[in-house]
């Protein structure tokens, strides 16, 4: 008599980790599908932000004597500078750059 229970425990036993497994699957499909949601979700907020924000004018130069006395090097540096602060050139190349131009 215990020798054919054994075969349905067995059956049992897989089944319900069978079952166990397939439930954490979908629970992780699950969170992650939410997840990617959430991202969409932010992502298209942050270019809708961007459609409706008015663009931002340039700050004006300020005319100012020690403007007009600069020399080309300081003007290369500060558009170095600005190149690396807008992400176009990366530290190592900033670093590089200002090497070249001060010739060391």
């Amino acid at each position: 008599m215990f020798r054919r229970r054994r075969p349905l425990l067995r059956a049992a036993v897989v089944g319900g980790g069978a079952y166990m497994a397939g439930k954490h699957v979908a629970r992780n499909s699950a969170e992650q599908q939410q997840q990617e949601q959430y991202q969409d979700q932010r992502i298209g907020d942050l270019e809708q932000q961007q459609q409706q924000a008015p663009p931002q004018p340039a700050p004006a130069p300020a005319a100012t004597p020690a403007a007009a006395a600069s020399s080309p090097m300081v003007d290369q540096l500060n558009q170095l500078a600005t190149l690396h602060q807008q992400g176009v050139l990366t530290d190592d190349e900033f670093t590089a750059a200002k090497a070249k131009l001060f010739g060391t």
